[in-house]
């Protein structure tokens, strides 16, 4: 099964994306949305995520509590679990579209304009799901920014800082864009014999066109003339 340029161009895509879609999933695990230190004891450290906030503790260890009510949560955590799954449903369902389509994989026939319209869709999910990952972490990395600097509180609180799931999701959401586009760029690069995959459905019906002329020009029988003696 060797692949083309274009096929390598697919599949690196494709393994982008995966990568991608694998990190976005960890992020939305992780509780590392947002760290704080205390100064008073920096023995314990406060971590809070999409779904429980833990405390960090040396001696007792780690101690994790699940946010009870979803509408109690600020707006930006509301936002980004509702982003976050739509993001895997969206990758998810990109990958199983363009892994159908990738030209390296031949299993009856080679795919022409149909398998180009699967890659095409599904670098355009994996987009979106790149949009729908960064949106949510981005916001929650603002709020965090916002709060830090807000004059409003007394220096003595304690501020909440970026995790290291923020990160994490940035490079999630890189992933997923890079390799939606190269799906999309794919699309529009030529075959090995130098044809756009975009005209073989044109082609192929003028092609068994002039098969069908020439097959009823050779069976066509003319009449031949009798001549009668007396």
């Amino acid at each position: 099964m060797a692949c083309s340029f274009r096929g390598r161009v697919q599949l690196g895509g494709l393994l982008l994306s995966v990568l991608g879609w694998v990190c976005s999933c960890v992020t939305t695990v992780l509780p590392q949305w947002k760290t704080l230190n205390l100064d008073l004891n920096e023995m314990e450290t406060w971590i809070s995520g999409l779904w429980e906030a833990c405390v960090n503790q040396e001696d007792a260890g780690t101690v994790c509590k699940a946010f009870e009510s979803f509408l109690s949560l600020p707006q930006e955590l509301q936002v980004a679990r509702i982003l976050m799954v739509a993001s895997h449903g969206l990758g998810l369902l990109g990958l199983l579209l363009s892994g159908c389509g990738l030209e390296c994989f031949r299993f009856h026939r080679p795919g022409g304009v149909f398998k180009t319209r699967l890659c095409l869709l599904g670098g355009t999910l994996e987009a979106s799901a790149s949009a729908t990952t960064l949106f949510p972490v981005s916001w929650v990395a603002y709020a965090t920014f916002q709060d830090f600097w807000d004059d409003s509180i007394p220096e003595i609180v304690p501020r909440w800082e970026f995790g290291d799931a923020l990160f994490l999701g940035w490079a999630a959401g890189l992933f997923l864009a890079l390799g939606g586009l190269l799906l999309i760029f794919s699309a529009c690069l030529e075959n090995e014999d130098g044809s756009s995959p975009w005209m073989a459905e044109v082609t192929a019906p003028a092609a068994c066109a002039s098969v069908e002329e020439e097959s009823d020009g050779s069976f066509h029988l003319t009449p031949r003339p009798v001549s009668h003696s007396i």
